[in-house]
């Protein structure tokens, strides 16, 4: 049976939500890893983006929902070294020219290790939370993933991977990034969101 992508930017349902992201985080780093010169910069500007405001939104909505399961702080605790070990090496990346040589071997590198951990994310938390919570519940959590990542950073911040510490400093840090983001992308003329 054939099924059609869900559209990330509609869907109602948290895991179609963050199962959909996770599709366009592996379309970005086939982007940046098969294109160079702008097109490269573009796609990376666009996947650090989605990287560092997805995993903010599951740090303060996802990761706390699903400690509640049984299992469920050691499932959370292994999802957190994962994403702070890929902020450390985003954030490296996020201050490294897109053309240097070693960009390519660094952004594969996370590429791997992300897929990785979105894989662990779906088999170990999405299937199990989609179990346990109603549809109206999913929804709800949809809503509240959305209102996270409207505010979150916009850039790697390695250390901060929990609701408490991003819920403190994300609105400060997040602020200070759109305006780096502003700036930057007044700098060299482009929207710093990439191109499809």
């Amino acid at each position: 049976m054939q099924t059609t992508p869900t559209d990330a930017r509609t869907t109602e349902d948290v895991i179609d939500l963050l199962r959909a992201q996770h599709g366009r985080i592996r379309d970005l780093f086939d982007q940046v890893m098969n294109s160079d010169g702008q097109a490269r910069k573009d796609a990376f500007a666009e996947l650090r983006r989605l990287l560092a405001v997805h995993e903010t939104a599951e740090e303060e909505i996802i990761h706390p929902m699903a400690r509640r399961l049984p299992g469920g702080d050691g499932i959370v605790d292994d999802r957190l070294a994962e994403e702070r070990e890929a902020k450390e090496l985003l954030s490296e990346l996020d201050g490294m020219d897109t053309d240097d040589p070693g960009f390519l071997k660094s952004i594969d590198k996370l590429r791997i290790d992300v897929l990785t951990h979105a894989r662990a994310e779906e088999r170990y938390e999405f299937d199990r939370l989609k179990d346990q919570f109603s549809p109206a519940q999913l929804k709800g959590f949809a809503a509240a993933v959305r209102a996270a990542e409207a505010t979150a950073p916009t850039h790697p911040h390695p250390g901060t991977e929990s609701a408490t510490k991003n819920m403190l400093v994300g609105p400060m840090v997040a602020m200070v990034d759109r305006v780096r983001d502003l700036i930057r992308d007044a700098g060299d003329g482009s929207d710093g969101r990439g191109k499809d």
